[in-house]
């Protein structure tokens, strides 16, 4: 193993935070959930999670490979994409709607 595999491998740990956040919305919303890596650039990603109640959050990590680390790491987790299947187990209600729709739908 070359020092660059050893910098890549420490790079690629999730924090012990992200994961603990990871766990406790998979136990939360059903026992599994699906997580789709968004790159943020510079921010880093944002793992979105969508638990098998339909129920959604997040959790945001230094990079894309971290992500996929903390996707690995918790049980229960399977990596996704936005495709048409992921996109309907969301379940969004009406409050969640007009939180997103910003002061001009109030």
């Amino acid at each position: 193993m070359t020092a660059a595999d050893k910098d890549t491998e420490q790079t690629a740990a999730p924090p012990a935070k992200a994961i603990a956040t990871a766990k406790a919305f998979v136990d939360e919303h059903g026992g599994s959930a699906r997580a789709v890596v968004e790159n943020l650039g510079r921010a880093g990603a944002r793992i979105v999670l969508i638990g098998e109640d339909g129920r959604f959050g997040d959790v945001l990590v230094p990079d894309v490979a971290v992500g996929a680390a903390l996707v690995e790491a918790v049980d229960g987790l399977s990596p996704h994409e936005w495709d048409g299947e992921t996109t309907a187990a969301l379940k969004i209600g009406a409050a969640h709607r007009r939180k997103m729709a910003g002061p001009r739908a109030r």
